[in-house]
């Protein structure tokens, strides 16, 4: 996983050196986990692989080409990948807890993107959620926080 991570950056991300491999791979491993949550639904969406662009653009601070080259590298690593521990296990090394619970809400984020939340999306959140040791609380809050703002962005109340 480290050779693709390392490759995709060189060819696509002026990142500096100082950064290494562990910044890249936990950026990968981030916007893997969002796209296993759109992956659920079989045939990825206009509208989630948008929310997804944005959610790696917004927390890394990348910009349209980058993400869009960073998600594409992560449906690959999302389709080779066994289990989600490779990704989980990144983040839980990295990550504060208020770090983790934002990729929580990032996901349930993506979830509602289409307006169709399916019980393979909440499953694999909650698996995930685990993973990280988000508390139940955090993750009921960050799904009640990305369905508010799902349903303001459609106009429903």
């Amino acid at each position: 996983m480290l050779d693709a991570i390392r490759d995709f950056f060189e060819k696509h991300i002026d990142a500096p050196a100082a950064q290494g491999d562990d910044t890249h791979a936990i950026e990968l491993a981030t916007a893997a986990l969002l796209v296993e949550v759109v992956r659920l639904g079989g045939e990825i969406k206009p509208v989630e692989h948008e929310v997804v662009l944005r959610a790696v653009r917004g927390k890394f601070g990348l910009t349209a080409i980058e993400a869009e080259a960073l998600v594409r590298l992560a449906e690959e690593q999302s389709r080779e990948a066994t289990d989600h521990y490779q990704f989980t296990s990144l983040i839980n090394k990295r990550f504060s807890q208020a770090q983790k619970q934002q990729v929580v809400e990032l996901m349930w984020q993506v979830a509602y993107a289409d307006s169709e939340l399916s019980p393979y999306e909440q499953h694999v959140i909650r698996k995930i959620a685990d993973l990280l040791y988000v508390p139940h609380r955090a993750y009921i809050a960050a799904k009640l926080r990305a369905r508010d703002a799902a349903n303001r962005g459609t106009g429903r109340t």
